[in-house]
């Protein structure tokens, strides 16, 4: 997995006008220069909130990127939610999970 690459990517297009005229133009095209798996790229390209939630992206970086592709901020956090319950704990990053979300229900 390449958080990093993946971060930086979610950053770029967050911040940069040119970025997101190429994505919206060919989003494939956009992602071109960035060391990402299948999952990542797919992730990106769905959006799936919840795979790039428990593939460990930050939720600030995460925010805008739902808020790019117009999912309300109510949304935003129950694909949070639905992607552990999908996908599992969160894997890497700040967020990685130590615990399973039946532990932290019950705790």
């Amino acid at each position: 997995m390449s958080l990093y690459q993946l971060s930086k990517f979610l950053y770029e297009i967050n911040r940069d006008p040119a970025i997101q005229a190429r994505f919206r133009a060919n989003p494939q095209s956009a992602l071109e220069g960035y060391d990402l798996t299948d999952e990542e790229r797919g992730a990106i390209l769905e959006p799936d909130i919840g795979l790039l939630y428990v593939l460990g992206v930050n939720g600030q970086i995460l925010m805008h990127y739902a808020a790019f592709h117009g999912i309300e901020w109510s949304d935003y956090l129950q694909r949070m939610r639905d992607g552990i319950k999908r996908h599992g704990p969160v894997r890497a990053g700040l967020y990685a999970m130590t615990t399973s979300l039946d532990e932290k229900v019950s705790s």
